[in-house]
C-alpha cells in the first residue's frame, strides 16, 4: 500500500498527477458504450448508490477507492457477491490514471469532496457529487469554475430534480398556477455542533496516523477521536448539519426544490434574517393528532421523532418580494420540500409526493405517476446519458451550488447572530454587502496540500 504521507508530499497543488484518457484526446463514450465508473468514499451511501448503479444497464463499476483499506477490501467482496470484479485503491488520482474510466462518483465526506472532485475534474472524470456538494459558498464556486474550465458533465446529489412528479409540480409553480408566489414555508433544520475539543482515543483496526491525515482533508488536524469519525456530519469543522432534518442533510433537498420551483437555479435570495436566539431544542411536537392525507412529510415524522440539535427561525427574501420562511417543525412540514403559498392558492411539494389547495390546481392529466424504480436510478441514469451526449444535467454543478448556499446563508446568519437585523446578499458576487464577519465565514483556511487550485 502506498505511504499516505509520501503521496501528499510528492503532490504539486496546482497540478494533477495525471491525465485520464479523454484530456489525452482520446474519445469518450459512444451511444452504445459501456460507461465505466469508479466508486470514492466507500460508506454507507456509496453502498446505496452502488446498488442503483449496478441496476443500470450499460454502467460498470470498474474500481472503487477509499482512503481507509478495510473499506475497500470490505466493497470487493461485496461486489464480488454480485459477480462484479472491481480494483481497490487508496489514492483516487492513482485509480483514476490505471483505470479507463469516464466518470467517477464522488461520495465522501462533507469536507473532502470539493478536493476529491476538483482534482477529479481536472484529470479529465466526469462526476456525480453527492449533496452537499462543498464545505464552504467560496469552494462550491471554485467547483463551478474547474467545470466550466475543463468542460466536465457534472451532477449533483439533489435527485428530486429527477423524480418526474416533483418537476411537474415544480413546473405548476414556474410557470404560473398559484400566480404570484408570496411565501415559501420550509423546514427550520438543525445546524452543526462545534467541535468542543477531546482528548484523543485509538484508531480503529486498519488505521494510522497517515490515513488520519488525508481523512482530515482540509480541516484542522485533531487527535482522532470515533465522533469525528463516524459522527462527522455533526461537526461544523466537517459539514453544515449533515443529519436527518439537518441543514446540509435534508435542508439541501429541500432548498433545491426551493430553487427549482421559484426559476432561480442560477440565482438566490437578497437577505437573510436571523428571527430569534439559536437555542437546542427538538426538531417537532410529536403529539398524537390526526394526520392529515394532504401532509406530505407523514413518512418522515417518525425518522427524525427523538432528534435535537441548534435550531433558529430564519427567513429570507429574494429580488421578487418573495418571502422564505424557513419555520416549520418536523412533524408539520414537507422535510425534503416546501411548500408554496400564492395569489391563488397553495401547492406542497415533496420527494415524489405532492398536495395543494384548492385540490385541482394538481389535479390533471398530465400528472406523472410517482415512480417505480429506486429513487436514485433516474438521477444516476441522467448523469450517465450526459457524459454521452455532453448535456448539462438536471442537478448541474450551478444549480447545487446555489441551492447549497442557502444552507450556508443560514448557518451562517444564525453564528453572526444578528437577530432582527437583515443581512443583504449579494446572489452576483456572492458576498454580503453589510456584513463583515459573515462574509469571513464564506470560505476557511485549507491545510497544506487539500489547496483548492483552479
Amino acid at each position: 500500500m502506498m505511504n499516505r504521507r509520501s503521496f501528499l508530499k510528492g503532490v504539486a497543488a496546482s497540478a494533477p498527477l495525471f491525465l485520464a484518457p479523454r484530456v489525452l484526446g482520446m474519445d469518450g463514450p459512444g451511444p452504445n458504450d459501456t460507461i465505466n465508473i469508479g466508486l470514492i468514499g466507500l460508506g454507507g451511501r456509496c453502498r446505496e448508490m452502488a446498488a442503483t448503479t449496478l441496476g443500470i444497464p450499460g454502467a460498470r463499476i470498474a474500481a472503487v477507492c477509499d482512503c481507509f483499506q478495510p473499506r475497500i477490501d470490505a466493497s470487493l467482496a461485496a461486489l464480488e457477491s454480485e459477480g462484479v470484479t472491481a480494483t481497490g485503491y487508496v489514492d483516487f488520482r492513482e485509480m483514476i490514471e490505471k483505470e479507463n474510466l469516464d466518470g467517477v462518483m464522488v461520495i465522501t465526506t462533507t469536507h473532502s469532496g470539493a478536493w476529491v472532485s476538483c482534482l477529479a475534474m481536472a484529470m479529465g472524470m466526469d462526476v456525480y457529487i453527492e449533496k452537499p456538494m462543498s464545505l464552504t459558498i467560496a469552494e462550491g464556486r471554485d467547483m463551478v469554475d474547474v467545470a466550466r474550465k475543463y468542460d466536465r458533465v457534472t451532477q449533483i446529489g439533489t435527485q428530486q430534480r429527477s423524480i418526474p412528479l416533483n418537476n411537474w409540480a415544480s413546473d405548476l409553480v414556474k410557470n404560473g398556477a398559484l400566480g404570484k408566489v408570496t411565501q415559501v414555508l420550509a423546514p427550520d433544520f438543525m445546524g452543526p455542533y462545534h467541535w468542543p475539543g477531546k482528548e484523543a482515543e485509538d484508531m480503529p483496526a486498519g488505521g494510522d496516523d497517515g490515513w488520519w491525515d488525508v481523512w482530515t482533508n482540509q480541516a484542522e488536524f485533531r487527535p482522532y477521536h470515533p465522533e469525528l469519525h463516524r459522527g462527522w456530519s455533526r461537526w461544523w469543522a466537517y459539514d453544515g448539519g449533515g443529519l436527518s432534518f439537518g441543514v446540509t442533510g435534508w435542508g439541501t433537498h429541500s432548498y433545491d426544490q426551493i430553487q427549482r420551483a421559484l426559476g432561480t437555479d442560477e440565482t438566490g435570495p437578497v437577505e437573510v434574517l436571523l428571527e430569534e436566539r439559536v437555542d437546542e431544542r427538538r426538531v417537532g411536537a410529536f403529539e398524537e393528532r390526526e394526520i392529515s392525507e394532504d401532509e406530505t412529510g407523514a413518512p418522515y415524522y417518525n425518522m427524525v421523532r427523538n432528534a435535537v440539535g441548534p435550531r433558529a427561525k430564519t427567513r429570507m427574501k429574494f429580488s421578487n418580494g418573495t418571502e422564505l420562511l424557513l419555520h416549520l417543525d418536523a412533524d408539520r412540514s414537507p422535510g425534503l420540500g416546501a411548500i408554496f403559498v400564492g395569489e391563488n392558492g397553495r401547492i406542497e411539494i415533496n420527494r415524489d409526493r405532492i398536495s395543494a389547495n384548492p385540490r385541482e390546481l394538481i389535479e390533471s392529466d398530465d400528472r406523472p405517476a410517482p415512480l417505480s424504480v429506486p429513487e436514485t436510478q433516474p438521477h444516476v441514469e441522467d448523469w450517465l446519458e450526459c457524459i454521452k451526449t455532453r448535456e448539462t444535467c438536471t442537478a448541474d454543478v450551478e444549480y447545487g451550488q446555489r441551492s447549497t448556499t442557502l444552507c450556508y446563508l443560514v448557518n451562517i446568519a444564525r453564528d453572526v447572530g444578528r437577530i432582527g437585523e437583515p443581512l443583504h446578499w449579494d446572489p452576483k458576487a456572492e458576498k454580503f454587502t453589510n456584513c463583515d464577519e459573515g462574509n469571513a465565514m464564506l470560505s476557511r483556511p485549507r491545510r497544506a496540500g487539500y489547496e483548492l487550485s483552479v
